[in-house]
């Protein structure tokens, strides 16, 4: 058995579409950590996508289990040319694209950008290899709404449209469990 506890980035206090942006992560809530590092596994190993968010809420953790390689193939969708822009600017400049991308997720890209399929892709790539390489039965991964989302999404066969029905907070807690051949959603979106 390997659990896979999944834990969104710290805030952002961005309300823009911010999915390979390197924004920083902000801790207003010291003890949201405090809570989080109590919750966590002693001796898990520890790995988080390579966004400036992700790793710097990785940092502040403090585990004691080993640090493997930050991992691109962690990081959120990719949304091309909408990056950095609000939702209702995407909107109103795009409209078609927009509502196209989000009532039809799955293999609709965002202009220059990732599909849900691609960006789910990509996540079950990097669970494969962390399941084979991973030194420990414990493996928390730091990443984004859209990653554990996609993680959801592969170990419950979701579609797009149901995995976005999953509330992913920042610093929540998902575990997702592989039980030989078989997945089980232990929590999702837990606050400790």
């Amino acid at each position: 058995m390997m659990r896979f506890w999944w834990l969104r980035h710290g805030p952002t206090g961005v309300a823009r579409a911010i999915g390979h942006t390197d924004v920083p992560a902000t801790f207003p809530d010291t003890a949201a950590l405090e809570r989080l590092r109590a919750a966590l596994p002693a001796g898990a190993a520890l790995v988080s996508s390579d966004l400036r968010r992700a790793r710097q809420t990785a940092g502040r953790l403090g585990l004691d289990g080993p640090r493997l390689p930050d991992m691109p193939a962690l990081r959120e969708l990719d949304f091309g040319r909408w990056e950095d822009r609000s939702f209702a600017e995407i909107d109103l400049s795009e409209p078609e694209a927009s509502r196209t991308f989000w009532t039809c997720p799955g293999p609709t890209p965002a202009p220059g950008g990732e599909s849900w399929d691609d960006l789910c892709a990509r996540v079950g790539g990097a669970v494969s290899v962390l399941e084979a390489a991973a030194p420990a039965e414990d493996l928390v991964i730091v990443a984004h709404a859209g990653s554990i989302r996609a993680a959801l999404a592969l170990a419950l066969g979701l579609g797009a449209e149901r995995a976005f029905a999953f509330r992913i907070d920042p610093l929540s807690l998902t575990r997702i469990d592989r039980l030989g051949s078989a997945w089980a959603v232990d929590r999702v979106n837990v606050r400790p």
